[in-house]
């Protein structure tokens, strides 16, 4: 993650304490739609450091519909907004016409908030829209000096826009998440280490290869790790990740075999020592 300069995390410190009451007040009251946008336009000035006259749009129009705040910076948007009541719980409706807006305008990142709970999506423009969720956080959980707390804000704050915070985030977050690392649990390569293993622990007893994988598929991974719509994205994802790292490691070898004519080393030697015997997946 990227650094958090101290000004700005001495800010986040400050503005948790601040609006964390400010929240519960305005939850208790039941405050409206209206009344929240209010709110919530001042914790993007205050919170994440955006200017409240020229960088926070209000009833941002896209095609005859309108979002409720729009984060726009050089005349580019950045986020849209979409709010509701805070005492509404977020659901897949609002979610829908929140992600509906940015598809529109073809706006990579949107924010569904209520004050209180705010999610982030990445937009997907492919052969088809798609959304994805990547962080999601409670504000009045959150704690005024804690670093991982700060970091959530930090891919908001306009400081981090200049970063590439929430870019970093995203990346981090398609690996570093339980499907992804399920699906490298259940690759060959691991699943035969396991096995190998196993027989280590008891030589000569022959091990059910099918067994192991069924037990690790059913029982130690959750179903949904391995069997969900994010598990086979997950999947997917990381077979082009190995094709893209042995395509790698066929060029580099090609590419020995053209330098080794005045080499004693053979291409697949001269390959390995390049890299250490191992394929860059993370290119």
């Amino acid at each position: 993650m990227a650094n958090i300069p101290q000004k700005v995390s001495e800010r986040l410190a400050a503005t948790i304490k601040k609006y964390q009451p400010i929240l519960i007040t305005a939850k208790n009251q039941d405050k409206n739609e209206a009344d929240t946008v209010t709110i919530i336009g001042n914790m993007l000035h205050e919170v994440f450091g955006y200017d409240q006259y020229s960088e926070i749009t209000k009833e941002f129009a896209i095609k005859n519909t309108f979002c409720d705040l729009a984060i726009k910076i050089d005349g580019s948007v950045k986020f849209l907004i979409e709010a509701k009541a805070i005492g509404i719980k977020l659901n897949d409706n609002h979610i829908g016409q929140a992600t509906t807006y940015g598809a529109k305008e073809g706006i990579d990142w949107v924010v569904l908030t209520n004050g209180i709970n705010w999610i982030i999506y990445k937009m997907n423009y492919g052969s088809k829209i798609a959304h994805k969720q990547i962080s999601c956080f409670d504000f009045l959980e959150l704690k005024t000096k804690s670093i991982p707390d700060h970091e959530q804000l930090f891919i908001l704050c306009k400081e981090g826009l200049k970063k590439d915070a929430i870019e970093e985030f995203h990346a981090y977050k398609k690996i570093v998440n339980p499907f992804f690392i399920g699906s490298i649990i259940m690759s060959e390569s691991v699943l035969d280490t396991i096995k190998r293993e196993l027989r280590k622990s008891s030589p000569g007893l022959k091990i059910d290869d099918k067994e192991i994988e069924t037990i690790i598929k059913n029982e130690v991974l959750k179903r949904e790790v391995v069997d969900s719509e994010y598990a086979i994205d997950a999947q997917e994802q990381y077979k082009l990740i190995l094709k893209k790292a042995k395509k790698d490691q066929a060029k580099k070898i090609q590419k020995a075999k053209s330098s080794s004519s005045d080499s004693d080393d053979s291409a697949e030697e001269i390959a390995a020592k390049s890299d250490n015997g191992s394929p860059d997946i993370n290119d």
